[in-house]
């Protein structure tokens, strides 16, 4: 059973969540990596993708019309591929979910969506109910079509493999869509989905102003990453990018710190899988403290400060 996995890249360089699809690819059988893109950053992400163990071949696609990942380009160039492979993985990222579904429905099979665990070659495990249950599904569709919650799965050695790497053409730009721009923050804090300890906040904070003079300090301090409730985003005190959850990024740091964050559901299905959880909250019924390792009842305007002068 071969397995065709997108791989996500910036930069020339190989995206953690990728590290932890391949590791779950590998699983299913042996592994060719897709890298698509444009000009001579493709061609650094593929040789940094021949090198990840357990990648036996990289399909390069060098082309103006998969600079962006547009999905309609990108599922066009992975169907005729997928002649000679019994799956296609993907993470279950915005670029994972936006390709996923498109290929599927060209290859007119069900997808098979953020799974976190592989029973056999056709059974899979996924979330459902925003993370309370977990369901066994098993597929007869002769291709496969899946997406990877990639923090339910061990990364990938980075180095070690030495894959052949092999340029192929595409039906190049479909026409269907096109690029208008991308905005995006740049930041010298760890990426949400790799960090190893996350300070996220939560409405209680009470505005944008009170969110980055508590939150911000203590992450600097800890070297983390700065994540945030949808109900934070939603009231304006932290960028769409830093929430996490069921609709949001979903996480699994060493060390999740939760500030004034209630635990609402969709909150919990982002993060419950973290390590150790840590929760700040005024309030000793918040669900939050249902998950957490460690859990601290009194005022964060309070606790907060004075936590982090103590580091």
């Amino acid at each position: 059973m071969s397995v065709l996995v997108l791989v996500e890249h910036g930069e020339g360089r190989v995206k953690d969540s990728t590290l932890s699809t391949i590791t779950a690819a590998g699983q299913l059988g042996p592994v060719h990596a897709l890298v698509a893109g444009e000009g001579d950053e493709v061609q650094t992400a593929a040789q940094a993708a021949a090198k990840i163990a357990g990648v036996e071949k990289v399909l390069v696609a060098n082309d103006p019309a998969y600079g962006q990942m547009l999905a309609e380009n990108i599922a066009a160039l992975v169907v005729p591929l997928m002649a000679d492979h019994d799956a296609f993985v993907a993470n279950a990222t915005s670029n994972g979910k936006n390709v996923a579904p498109r290929v599927a429905a060209m290859l007119d099979v069900m997808q098979i969506s953020e799974i976190v665990a592989i029973e056999g070659p056709d059974t899979f495990k996924r979330p459902t109910y925003a993370g309370n249950a977990i369901a066994t599904v098993r597929s007869s569709d002769a291709k496969k079509v899946i997406t990877v919650r990639a923090t339910a799965f061990a990364k990938a050695a980075a180095d070690g493999g030495d894959a052949s790497v092999e340029p192929i053409g595409g039906a190049g730009d479909q026409g269907l869509s096109g690029f208008v721009g991308c905005e995006t923050s740049k930041s010298e804090r760890p990426e949400l989905t790799s960090a190893k300890i996350i300070v996220s906040g939560g409405r209680a904070l009470g505005s944008s102003e009170q969110f980055h003079a508590l939150i911000d300090p203590l992450a600097d301090k800890l070297g983390a990453g700065v994540g945030a409730s949808r109900a934070a985003v939603d009231a304006g005190y932290a960028p769409n990018d830093y929430q996490v959850g069921q609709t949001g990024k979903i996480v699994a740091p060493e060390v999740y710190i939760a500030i004034g964050i209630s635990g609402a559901i969709q909150h919990l299905a982002g993060m419950k899988d973290a390590k150790t959880i840590i929760a700040i909250n005024k309030d000793e019924d918040a669900p939050i403290f249902q998950v957490a390792d460690l859990g601290l009842v009194g005022d964060l305007f309070k606790i907060v400060p004075e936590l982090t002068g103590k580091l």
